[in-house]
C-alpha cells in the first residue's frame, strides 16, 4: 500500500487514467492536474490546477509517455490549462522527490539534474518496452491493412532495428505469413536473426534491400529511411514508422515521391489506451512500492 505517499498526476491522455486508478487502488494521497474536463471523478483524488499544488509535500510525479517539451509544457488533453513544469517549482519539493515519464528530453533531463531529483524514464526499461511492444505491433498490423490493398500473408516486409519492438513485429509479421527481412547493425543481433529464421541484412546495405519490399517497418529513432533509400523502393511500398518523434524517416521526400509514409511513435496509447495504460500503472506501482519500502528503511 501507498498510504500518506503523496503523488500529483499530470496531464497525458487516456493511459493516465488507469495509472490514477491503480494509485488510488494502493491508498496514494492524489493531485491530479490536467484533469479538470474529465467527466467523472475519482474518488480519493483531487483535481486540482497546477498553480494550487503543494510541490513541497510531494514525493513524486508522474508526468505524461511524452514528458514535457522542449520549454517544460505538459500536453493536457482533459484540460484547456496550460501546465508548465518549472525549476522553481522542482526545487520546493522534497530531497527524495521523483519524476516519472515515459521518455525525456534535455529540458526535462536538465531539470532534473540542476534540482539533484531523480528522473525515471519509464521507456528505457525492459518490462515496460517489452509489454508494450504488444499493442504497438497490433497498431501496426491495423495501420499495415488499412493502407494497402494486398494482404500481409505472402507480402514482403522489411523491419529495421532489432530492439524489443523489432523483434515482437517480425515475428509477429512472420506468424501471419509475411516474408520477413530484418536490418540491424550488431552482430549478435544479425546471428540471432539468422537463428529466428528472418532474413537477415547489414545496414549499410538497405538501399540495396529495399528494391522489392512491400512494407517497411522503422523502429530505429535515427534518420535512415533517407531520400536515397525510398528513392530504391517500388511506388507502392507502405513505410510505417515507430521510432519516436520526429522518426527515422524522410517525409517530406516520401511525400514527393509518392510513397505513403506514416509517423506512428503512440500507437499503443491510440489502439489500447486501456491496455497500455494498465502496463504502466502496474510498473509504476511496483516502482513507488519500492521507493517507499527504501525510505523507510531509511528513517525518511
Amino acid at each position: 500500500m501507498l498510504t500518506d505517499m503523496h503523488i500529483a498526476v499530470i496531464g497525458g491522455d487516456a493511459r493516465q487514467l488507469e495509472v490514477i486508478r491503480k494509485l488510488i487502488e494502493l491508498d496514494a494521497k492524489l493531485s491530479l492536474v490536467g484533469f479538470d474536463q474529465l467527466d467523472h471523478g475519482f474518488t480519493g483524488a483531487s483535481k486540482e490546477h497546477m498553480h494550487e499544488l503543494d510541490f513541497a509535500s510531494l514525493d513524486a510525479v508522474v508526468l505524461p509517455v511524452a514528458g514535457t517539451n522542449t520549454e517544460g509544457g505538459i500536453d493536457t488533453i482533459f484540460s484547456n490549462e496550460k501546465v508548465v513544469l518549472t525549476k522553481e517549482q522542482i526545487e520546493r519539493t522534497p530531497p527524495h522527490f521523483t519524476i516519472y515519464s515515459g521518455i525525456s528530453n534535455a529540458y526535462l533531463d536538465n531539470l532534473a539534474s540542476s534540482c539533484q531529483r531523480k528522473l525515471v524514464k519509464l521507456f528505457e526499461r525492459d518490462d515496460v518496452a517489452i509489454y508494450n511492444s504488444i499493442p504497438t505491433v497490433e497498431g501496426t498490423i491495423m495501420m499495415v491493412i488499412q493502407h494497402t490493398d494486398y494482404t500481409i500473408h505472402g507480402s514482403k516486409v522489411m523491419v529495421l532495428g532489432f530492439g524489443r519492438t523489432g523483434m515482437s513485429v517480425a515475428r509477429t509479421f512472420q506468424a501471419l505469413g509475411a516474408h520477413v527481412k530484418v536490418g540491424a547493425r550488431r552482430s549478435e543481433h544479425i546471428a540471432r536473426i539468422t537463428e529466428m529464421t528472418f532474413t537477415p541484412f547489414q545496414m549499410q546495405d538497405l538501399e540495396k534491400e529495399v528494391h522489392d519490399v512491400d512494407i517497411v517497418i522503422n523502429t530505429i529513432p535515427h534518420l535512415i529511411v533517407t531520400a536515397s533509400v525510398i528513392a530504391k523502393m517500388p511506388a507502392h511500398t507502405l513505410i510505417v514508422d515507430l521510432a519516436s518523434k520526429p522518426g527515422g524517416t524522410d517525409f517530406r521526400y516520401a511525400e514527393k515521391r509518392g510513397v505513403k509514409a506514416f509517423l506512428a511513435p503512440g500507437l499503443p496509447g491510440i489502439v489500447a489506451p486501456k491496455t497500455a495504460g494498465q502496463i504502466l500503472a502496474n510498473v509504476l506501482s511496483s516502482l513507488f512500492t519500492e521507493d517507499l519500502k527504501v525510505r523507510k528503511e531509511n528513517g525518511k
